[in-house]
C-alpha cells in the first residue's frame, strides 16, 4: 500500500470512527460441505454434539468418576487455566493504555542558599509544599493504534481460553480411551487364563499318554510348548495392563483403585449415539478451530496497529493542584498550579522500521490464515476418519465374530481327529493357537469401535455443557 493510500484510509477511518485494521471476513470453508459416506438426511437421526455434554455421553458411573478426578487433578490442565490467567492479564494490561492514567502526588522541599550564593548578600531559607493530579503521558487514539492492539489483546486471550478447552476435551477423551484399554485387557486377561488352564489339561494329558506309549513324546513337546506360549502371553497382557494403569493414573493426577472388570460388563449402552452434522457445524463447536480464528482476528488487528504507526501520535500530560511555600497556605486562596504538555511525534525517517513492522504483520496474518485454514482440514480428516471407523469397525465385528466361531468349531473337529487318530497333534496345535488369536483380536476390535465414538464426540468439538461440568 502507497503512502497516499494509508493517509486517505487514515481520515476516513477518523471521521468514520473505525481503525486502519482490515474488515475482518471469516475464510471460506476449505474442505467439502459434507463428510464423506454420510448422508445429510442420516446427521438428523440421532442427537447433535450441542446437546450432549460429557457427563450426558458417558454413561459409565466408573468412567465418569475418574474424569471428574482427571479435570480436578490433570496437571496439564491447571497449566492451560494458568496460561489463560496469564493472558487475561495482558489484555488487562494493554487495555488499560485505552483510558487516561490519573496518579496523585504530594511533595515537600526545604533549601538554604549561602549568603555568598545569594543576590541579596545573605542566607536564604526556603519551603516549598504541593499537591497534585498528575496525568501521564495518555495517547489520543485517533488512528486506532491502541483500540487494534487491544483488540488483539483480547483475541489472543480468547484464543487462550479455547486452547484451555481443547485441553479439557483432549483429557476427556484420553481418559474414555485409557479407560477402554483398561477393560479391553483385562477381559483379554480372563481368556488368557482360561486358555491356560486349558492348556495345563491338555499338557497333563499329552504327557500322560506318551508315558504309558500311548502317543509320541512330540505331541508332549507340543503340548507344552503350547502351555507356554499361553504363559508368555498372559504375562505380556499382565504387563501391558499394569503400565496402562500407570497411564490412566498419570491423566487423573492421583492414585486411583481399580477393580477388574472386562469391556462386555460396559458394552452395551456405554455411549450414546451422536449425530456428525456438516462441516461447517465445527467452526462453532471445535474449540482449536475457534482458537485459531482468534488468532487470525488477533493477527488482522495488529495489522491495523502497525498501519497506525505511519501517521502523528498526539500525546497528553498534565498536572492540576495546589502549591503554596508554608504548609498552612497549601490549600488556600490563590494557590493553585498546572501545567499541559501536549506533544505530536511525526515519524518522517525511521530507517524503513515501519515498513518491516507492517510487511511483518501481514506475514503473521497470512501464516494464521493458514494455520486456521490448515486447523479446519485437520478436524475434517478427524471426524472423517471416526466415522468411517464407527462404520466399519462394526462391520469388522460382525466378521470377527464369525470367524471365532469358525475357528472354535475348527479347534473341535481337529481334536476329535486327533482322538481318533486321523490327524497328528500339530493340527490341534495350530487350531487352538488360531482360536486364542481370533478371540484376542475380536476383543480388541470391539474396543476399537467404542473408542471410535468416543473419538467421534472429540473430533466434533465435544458437548456444549463441557466447561459446566468443571
Amino acid at each position: 500500500m502507497k503512502p497516499r493510500n494509508i493517509l486517505f484510509g487514515a481520515l476516513i477511518a477518523v471521521l468514520a470512527g473505525c481503525s486502519l485494521s482490515p474488515v475482518y471476513q471469516r475464510p471460506a470453508l476449505p474442505t467439502a460441505v459434507t463428510y464423506p459416506g454420510v448422508k445429510a438426511a442420516a446427521t438428523q437421526t440421532t442427537l447433535s454434539i450441542e446437546q450432549l455434554g460429557w457427563r450426558e455421553f458417558f454413561t459409565d458411573a466408573r468412567l465418569q468418576k475418574l474424569i471428574v478426578q482427571a479435570l480436578e487433578n490433570n496437571r496439564d490442565l491447571r497449566i492451560a487455566i494458568q496460561r489463560v490467567e496469564e493472558a487475561r492479564g495482558l489484555y488487562g494490561i494493554q487495555r488499560a493504555d485505552l483510558l487516561p492514567g490519573i496518579s496523585a502526588g504530594a511533595a515537600a522541599n526545604w533549601s538554604r542558599v549561602p549568603f555568598d550564593l545569594s543576590p541579596t548578600g545573605s542566607s536564604i531559607t526556603s519551603e516549598q509544599y504541593q499537591v497534585t493530579l498528575n496525568l501521564s503521558q495518555w495517547e489520543l487514539d485517533f488512528w486506532g493504534r491502541v483500540r487494534n492492539l487491544t483488540a488483539a489483546g483480547l483475541e489472543s486471550y480468547l484464543a487462550t481460553e479455547e486452547a484451555r478447552r481443547a485441553i479439557v476435551i483432549s483429557l476427556i477423551a484420553q481418559v474414555a480411551n485409557t479407560y477402554l484399554l483398561e477393560l479391553e485387557l483385562d477381559e483379554r486377561i480372563v481368556i488368557a487364563q482360561q486358555t491356560l488352564t486349558t492348556r495345563e489339561e491338555s499338557y497333563r494329558i499329552a504327557r500322560r499318554r506318551y508315558e504309558v506309549g500311548y502317543a509320541s513324546k512330540l505331541d508332549a513337546v507340543q503340548a507344552e510348548t503350547l502351555l507356554n506360549q499361553a504363559r508368555s502371553d498372559l504375562a505380556a497382557l499382565m504387563r501391558g495392563r499394569d503400565q496402562n494403569l500407570n497411564a490412566l493414573t498419570l491423566l487423573v493426577g492421583a492414585p486411583i483403585i481399580f477393580e477388574t472388570k472386562t469391556l462386555s460388563m460396559i458394552e452395551p449402552g456405554f455411549v450414546q449415539e451422536i449425530s456428525a452434522g456438516l462441516p461447517s457445524d465445527l467452526l462453532m463447536n471445535r474449540p482449536d478451530i475457534l482458537a485459531a480464528e482468534h488468532r487470525l482476528k488477533a493477527a488482522n488487528a495488529n495489522i491495523g496497529a502497525a498501519r497506525a504507526t505511519f501517521f502523528p501520535r498526539i500525546m497528553l500530560t498534565g498536572d492540576l493542584g495546589t502549591a503554596s511555600a508554608s504548609l498552612s497556605g497549601l490549600f488556600g486562596a490563590g494557590s493553585g498550579i498546572w501545567s499541559f504538555a501536549p506533544s505530536i511525534t511525526l515519524p518522517i525517517f525511521d530507517g524503513g522500521r515501519n515498513w518491516a513492522n507492517l510487511n511483518v504483520s501481514e506475514a503473521r496474518h497470512n501464516l494464521a490464515l493458514a494455520d486456521y485454514e490448515r486447523t479446519i482440514q485437520g478436524a475434517f480428516r478427524e471426524v472423517a476418519d471416526a466415522l468411517v471407523g464407527r462404520q466399519r469397525l462394526a462391520e469388522q465385528v460382525t466378521a470377527q465374530q464369525a470367524t471365532l466361531a469358525a475357528q472354535t468349531e475348527r479347534t473341535r473337529l481337529a481334536g476329535l481327529r486327533y482322538q481318533n487318530g486321523a490327524a497328528p497333534y500339530l493340527e490341534v496345535l495350530d487350531a487352538e493357537r488360531d482360536r486364542f488369536t481370533a478371540e484376542q483380536a475380536l476383543v480388541q476390535i470391539r474396543r476399537a469401535l467404542l473408542a471410535s465414538h468416543v473419538d467421534l464426540y472429540a473430533a466434533l468439538g465435544g458437548g456444549a455443557t463441557i466447561q459446566k461440568a468443571q
